[in-house]
């Protein structure tokens, strides 16, 4: 199983940097959590293991994260190695009360969400991935980057709907929802699930599916980690041919003409195998486009992305290729080790005076936050179909809470590297959703309210806004599966 580039270089920061006072750190907390952690290592069968502050390499990797914003110092790391292993734990912790973390991949850019000053849960050794041809399913562990599954089932001829860039985890993408490169032609990633193993709170292992559990196979697809721990999932498989496409970037001189291929896309294409994922950035003083084409066959027809290809490039890596290798293809990794924010707004459509504002803004807060420590801006621009939520029916998912309408999710990203500059990006991204919102209904589109992606939400985003009218059901799930609240224990969007 590979690790995300991401967390390898946060991994190796915090060892050159960090290890000799990492357990004075911990150990200034008290005992109260050490005491637990023994009682967990007592308790675990030998397939789990339990790691300590100190020279112990396993422990800075199981609680390093893509953004060191959201690495914490625990007070123990556990890999548990089988789901009874995890219901033990899950027992200790609820007794206890012992505040903890689940960690599948290490991407999420909210502090806390999968990181703890308790007990690390790191979900590694849940790293098979099971092809069955004969129900085109893949049972997936819960411990694994997307990168793993697609090298996986390549062999096999088919893949999964799931994350479009290198180093994303499995679980937390699946459990908030998951768009992909696949999502115009099959839904959402969680609109793919055919079951899930999970761990609930009272250490019981339950296969969850329509048909066993209905009302928490709702609450797990979109409902995050309310529930309990998951160590697999279970998707449907899609045949799956090399690929076309790959990154373009493009110079601050060319942006005006990428706007107007993107407006252009977003209106007029609508084959289901081809995407786009322009992202402009603002990096090193000045703004530029990444840009990510995709089509899923090894030719693309004439016409799609001419526009695109018709604008000068400062570099072009597009070609027929595997699908591992496209997605791999972007360096998503680019701001890896250092403190990371994201937010988001949703929409239904691109225009003009929208496409202006994403570029406005990019040079707007890059120009004025670098001078306050800030050292990469983003915008990613996601233009998939207005059928894209059609592919599962009303009400079968957590999370949209309605799949009236085809809503797009926009991703803004900051990063930096010091916490005395957390507030300030905070509050910049705040304003620049909130500003984008209003672009975007000044154009017509009733977004005011409309849900937004928990995935790239920050974190004091109302779960109201991410669960709509739902959540009063989802409270419900909760209420009868963890009725002591035991992952209320963890982080995330709580509810």
């Amino acid at each position: 199983m590979r690790q995300s580039l991401a967390v390898a270089t946060c991994l190796g920061a915090i060892l050159v940097n960090a290890l000799p006072s990492v357990a004075d750190a911990v150990e200034a907390r008290g005992d109260n959590f050490k005491s637990v952690c023994k009682t967990i290592e007592n308790a675990v069968s030998s397939a789990s293991s339990v790691h300590y502050p100190g020279l112990d390499f396993t422990y800075f990797k199981d609680i390093s994260h893509w953004g060191t914003s959201s690495t914490d110092l625990s007070a123990c790391s556990v890999e548990p190695g089988t789901a009874e292993d995890v219901g033990t734990i899950l027992q200790i912790l609820g007794k206890t009360k012992t505040p903890f973390a689940v960690k599948g991949g290490g991407h999420t850019s909210n502090a806390g969400f999968s990181s703890t000053p308790g007990v690390q849960i790191a979900m590694y050794k849940f790293s098979g991935v099971t092809y069955h041809a004969d129900a085109n399913t893949a049972e997936i562990g819960a411990g694994l980057i997307w990168d793993d599954v697609y090298e996986a089932l390549a062999p096999y001829g088919v893949n999964v709907v799931g994350g479009r860039v290198s180093g994303v985890g499995v679980a937390g993408f699946t459990l908030g929802g998951g768009y992909s490169w696949k999502t115009n032609q099959h839904g959402l990633t969680i609109d793919n699930l055919t079951g899930f193993e999970v761990v609930l709170p009272n250490g019981t292992v339950a296969a969850v599916t329509q048909a066993s559990f209905p009302d928490l196979f709702f609450g797990l697809k979109g409902g995050f980690n309310n529930f309990g721990i998951v160590t697999k999932f279970n998707l449907t498989t899609h045949p799956q041919t090399q690929v076309w496409g790959g990154l373009i970037t493009i110079t601050e001189d060319q942006l005006n003409k990428a706007n107007d291929a993107t407006v252009k896309f977003s209106q007029t294409v609508t084959d289901p195998k081809a995407q786009v994922l322009p992202t402009y950035n603002f990096v090193l003083g000045e703004p530029g486009l990444s840009l990510l084409l995709f089509y899923d066959a090894p030719t693309v027809p004439a016409g799609i992305f001419d526009d695109y290809l018709a604008i000068p490039h400062f570099t072009k890596d597009v070609k027929t290729r595997e699908f591992l290798d496209l997605v791999q293809s972007f360096p998503a990794n680019i701001s890896g080790g250092e403190r990371v924010a994201f937010h988001t707004v949703s929409l239904l459509d691109y225009t003009d005076k929208i496409m202006d504002a994403v570029l406005n803004e990019t040079k707007f807060w890059g120009s004025q936050l670098s001078l306050q420590g800030g050292t990469f801006f983003s915008y990613d621009v996601e233009p998939f179909l207005p059928s894209i939520l059609s592919h599962a029916p009303e009400g079968s998912s957590a999370y949209p809470p309605s799949r009236a309408r085809g809503l797009l999710p926009l991703n803004i990203f900051f990063s930096w590297p010091f916490e005395i500059s957390d507030s300030v990006m905070q509050d910049a991204v705040r304003h620049s959703a909130a500003h984008l919102t209003q672009v975007i209904i000044a154009e017509g589109q009733d977004i005011d309210n409309a849900a937004l992606y928990g995935n790239y939400a920050l974190f004091d985003t109302p779960t109201e806004r991410i669960f709509g009218d739902n959540l009063p059901k989802l409270q419900e799930i909760k209420a009868k599966y963890d009725p002591e609240n035991v992952m209320g224990l963890a982080g995330g969007w709580k509810i």
